[in-house]
């Protein structure tokens, strides 16, 4: 009775455990990437179109968090045909060499009520960066067809020398240095397929689940149809 007892403990503890811990999958259509940068006196405005990634949420605990993110370079867009081909080429982002951007964060530290300061690891072409991204929590909530969600916003600033976008030196002070970064973000909850591997759920719990015919506590107690005897 102590082991049938110890069991179920066990199960609920690692179900309450599991249960905490949800996956997103950002979604591109009402996502963006939009970026701003000094030009003389005024200011030019672009951004990616294309970019996914997942983010895996602690609810009870948000500072356990992580995201991991790519952007797909090819789809810059500043409403300008031919500034959008100058910048795919080694003067800029040398799309045919380096076609994605990355970023994988490292920690999320609490900065406010729905706020964070998320560090992580930028790479755009060959050099990676540790950058913080300002972070909002807009919420979770319903979407379409029983869809669940969850919203977010992040700020960063970025020097564009960091990672070699200098910029052909003939443009010299026409560009700034810094670049503001908005990124606005809707992602899926995604539903977790059932592992139906006794040994990863013996991993989990400790024991094989019922209807695998295995005996569970050990001689002379298993459950009725189990097979086990």
């Amino acid at each position: 009775m102590k082991r049938l007892f110890f069991l179920f403990a066990t199960l609920g503890f690692t179900s309450a455990a599991l249960a905490t811990v949800e996956t997103y999958k950002i979604d591109p259509v009402h996502s963006s990437v939009n970026f701003s940068i000094r030009h003389f006196v005024g200011k030019v405005q672009g951004r990616f179109t294309k970019c996914g990634g997942t983010i895996t949420v602690d609810r009870d605990n948000l500072e356990n968090s992580s995201v991991e993110a790519s952007i797909d370079v090819t789809s810059v867009n500043t409403e300008n045909d031919k500034r959008d081909a100058h910048l795919k080429t080694p003067d800029f982002f040398d799309a045919a060499k380096f076609s994605t951007i990355t970023f994988k964060s490292k920690s999320w530290k609490k900065t406010g009520d729905t706020t964070y300061d998320v560090t992580g690891d930028l790479t755009i072409k060959d050099a990676t960066k540790s950058v913080v991204l300002h972070v909002t929590s807009l919420g979770f909530g319903p979407g379409m067809k029983g869809a669940q969600l969850s919203g977010w916003e992040a700020t960063t600033t970025l020097n564009k020398a960091d990672f070699g976008v200098n910029g052909p030196a003939i443009l010299g002070t026409a560009l700034g240095d810094e670049v503001a970064v908005t990124i606005d973000v809707e992602a899926d909850l995604q539903k977790e397929a059932r592992n139906e591997n006794p040994s990863y759920h013996r991993q989990l719990t400790g024991v094989a689940p019922m209807g695998w015919g295995t005996r569970m506590f050990g001689p002379g107690l298993c459950f009725h149809g189990s097979g086990c005897h």
